[in-house]
């Protein structure tokens, strides 16, 4: 019997915990605005880790600036992107695992066969992407302004085409490249 109510205890200590760990706030580390290199670091990207968006330094690109620039084939596993504009910035082939790019702006940008697995585009500016051929799975795109994006030949997840169904700003061809049932004008 003790080891039965130890055992009892410990479940619902897990409980409690847990169901904290899901309220808690959730913070990033402050941006390092000494580190003179840090948007820089963008335009290597990850070199170790990938998929498991492993680094010996965090990839911060907060704030940062690639508008129209060249990141063709960059692994950018678990970079910080929130408040980055990437704006008509190449990103064909590049590799986004575990990235963090709430209110990222990307309008115009080409995902061209990239891999966008585990992203938090939420609230991020996603009008006129091109996400043709590419790879998407458990990402977020609550709140993202998808209008206008090119999903062609893209490979979505079952449950990621239900989110993005779900989002207004998916229209037209774009949602019938999604696989959406409905198509919305």
């Amino acid at each position: 019997m003790p080891a039965l109510a130890a055992a009892v205890a410990t479940g619902v200590a897990a409980s409690l915990l847990s169901a904290n760990m899901a309220m808690a706030e959730f913070r990033l580390p402050p941006i390092d605005k000494t580190d003179p290199n840090r948007c820089d670091r963008g335009y290597v990207g990850n070199t170790i880790g990938q998929a498991n968006a492993v680094s010996d330094k965090i990839l911060d690109m907060r704030l940062c600036s690639y508008a129209g620039k060249d990141l063709h084939g960059r692994v950018l596993a678990g970079a910080l992107l929130a408040d980055a504009d990437l704006s008509n910035t190449n990103l064909q082939e590049a590799v986004l695992t575990k990235a963090y790019a709430v209110k990222a702006n990307f309008e115009g940008a080409d995902m061209t066969n990239a891999v966008v697995d585990r992203v938090d585009f939420t609230n991020a500016n996603l009008k006129r992407v091109k996400f043709i051929n590419t790879v998407v799975t458990g990402a977020s795109f609550a709140g993202a302004d998808l209008e206008g994006s090119v999903w062609e030949d893209a490979l979505i997840g079952s449950q990621d085409v239900g989110k993005l169904c779900e989002n207004p700003t998916l229209t037209g061809e774009s949602r019938a490249q999604v696989g959406c049932r409905a198509v919305r004008k």
